[in-house]
């Protein structure tokens, strides 16, 4: 299997900030607002990397 359960936990993480920055922003309702200004970018980009970490992620195997 090309996907362990490591790489699925660290995507849904990153899924779950992505949401949540977007769910912040749309919470907040400014364009002008310090979320959408300068938070929510940051975790964003932090998201997405993380995302793709979690995809490209693969654990080491055990030594026998």
């Amino acid at each position: 299997m090309p996907l362990e359960a490591v790489n699925y936990i660290m995507i849904a993480l990153g899924a779950l900030v992505i949401a949540a920055s977007y769910w912040g922003m749309y919470l907040e309702r400014s364009v002008d607002g310090v979320f959408a200004l300068f938070i929510s970018p940051v975790t964003l980009i932090g998201a997405y990397l993380w995302v793709a970490f979690g995809l490209l992620y693969r654990p080491k195997a055990a030594k026998k």
